[in-house]
């Protein structure tokens, strides 16, 4: 191996991992978190990292997602300014830091639930760059319940996708759901180091999409519908149709790139292009 061609390839390492670090890092102070009623008694809280969901019962508080370490404390603000309610579970929907982030603070008061794979991801360090983060101390493998105040929370995984180990949180008194990073943005990020994939994608959301729900909580991006989640299940099934199509021409990974690009805004700088390009040119082969 030249030299040249070895200092592209660590600069190219290097990059990637600038890039993931940038996707779920900020440096600087968090920014102002905000809180929305969603139906009654669930809200979202947004504004830094993931959304997170806070549904209120008489016994205590269920939390989807915590952020990162550094939200802990306007987390818990906005949670006191709806309830004195202690928040008794968080329900995680998968590893990384921005979802995840906030698990160590949350751990000596309440329990702390997630899939096996999430859970294996963080002892595996499988997020690059990512700090260091506490496994959830209570896992299940496809379906588990949450029962509080008279009120139940439902984890379900159904399959990969954005990660090996999403889980998606189910309010089925309120016909809501919370999808974490299986619908995010409007483009799909696929971790393909933390086990995700785009072939899987779709059949993932379609276990999803048989759940009766009219609300749905996205892991990034405004609260929306039933008919939203089914139109972002279309267009990824679309950008998995045309890129498979174009790496079966014989395509390069740089010409698919400017395909998804000008198609589905995969910028040059993208997460998309930079981390997930590159693992759907080996699993579209």
């Amino acid at each position: 191996m030249t030299r040249t061609i070895a200092a592209r390839i660590s600069a190219g390492l290097l990059f990637l991992t600038l890039a993931w670090f940038a996707h779920t890092q900020n440096p600087n102070q968090p920014p102002q978190l905000t809180l929305n009623k969603v139906k009654d008694d669930l809200y979202e809280i947004e504004g830094d990292g993931g959304n997170v969901a806070a549904y209120v019962t008489g016994e205590g508080v269920i939390l989807v997602d915590d952020k990162f370490d550094r939200d802990h404390e306007g987390i818990v603000a906005k949670v006191k300014s709806v309830t004195d309610q202690p928040i008794k579970y968080v329900l995680t929907t998968h590893h990384h830091s921005d979802h995840s982030g906030g698990n160590t603070q949350f751990l000596p008061t309440a329990e702390i639930i997630s899939t096996v794979n999430a859970r294996n991801n963080i002892i595996e360090h499988k997020q690059p760059n990512a700090p260091d983060m506490s496994p959830a101390p209570i896992v299940f493998t496809t379906q588990m319940s949450v029962f509080l105040g008279g009120k139940e929370v439902r984890a379900q995984y159904f399959g990969r996708g954005h990660t090996n180990g999403d889980a998606f949180i189910y309010f089925p008194a309120l016909r809501t759901l919370h999808t974490g990073d299986m619908m995010a943005g409007t483009t799909p990020l696929i971790d393909y180091t933390g086990g995700g994939s785009l072939i899987e994608w779709t059949k993932t959301l379609d276990g999803a999409l048989a759940l009766d729900f009219d609300t749905v909580i996205p892991g990034h991006g405004p609260v929306t519908t039933k008919a939203g989640l089914q139109t972002y299940r279309d267009n990824v099934e679309k950008l998995r149709n045309r890129a498979t199509g174009l790496i079966r021409e014989g395509k390069s990974q740089e010409e698919v790139g400017k395909v998804m690009a000008a198609e589905f805004g995969w910028g040059s700088g993208s997460m998309q292009a930079q981390w997930s390009l590159p693992g759907i040119m080996k699993e579209l082969k």
